[in-house]
């Protein structure tokens, strides 16, 4: 028979889902006073700006997105439109595509990153000391590693972006 998890182990699952929820709402309404579109298109942004040439194919921006993104079509169209990225055909195989950042997508990351950077100093970095922070990361990180997730930098490590 199979173990089933303790009442202890049960309620930080339920905090871990509504923090998660609570805190990632705060931070889309902050960003939406600053006159920033959702985080999803940080994400994406992020991501395109990561690359090693600043295209991905739409699979491989859907599996780095932190944010579940389940109509990753919809948020590419939405970039493209707005002039923030572009999409390419395969030059390999005609049928693929790449999506690729603009120059005005990385204008518009690196401006919302300021409101960005604020909302988590505000929603977690003001209600936890360093050696929390650290602690809690080595935490989550317990959590996330039989998950077949990205392979997280070392904690402590200080960037102009939200490591992942």
């Amino acid at each position: 028979m199979k173990r089933k998890p303790s009442t202890e182990a049960t309620a930080a699952w339920i905090r871990l889902m509504r923090v998660q929820s609570r805190v990632l709402d705060c931070v889309e309404q902050d960003l939406k006073k600053a006159g920033f579109p959702p985080l999803a298109w940080y994400d994406a942004l992020l991501e395109l700006s990561r690359a090693p040439s600043g295209e991905l194919r739409p699979v491989e921006l859907e599996r780095q997105m932190l944010i579940p993104q389940y109509s990753t079509s919809r948020l590419i169209d939405r970039l493209v439109d707005e002039g923030l990225a572009s999409r390419r055909e395969c030059k390999v195989d005609k049928r693929g595509q790449f999506v690729e950042i603009t120059e005005a997508g990385r204008e518009l990351q690196k401006r919302m990153w300021g409101a960005y950077s604020a909302a988590i100093e505000k929603y977690v970095g003001s209600k936890l000391s360093d050696a929390d922070a650290v602690k809690l990361s080595n935490l989550l990180d317990r959590l996330g590693c039989s998950c077949g997730e990205v392979k997280l930098p070392p904690v402590g490590v200080n960037e102009s972006m939200p490591s992942r």
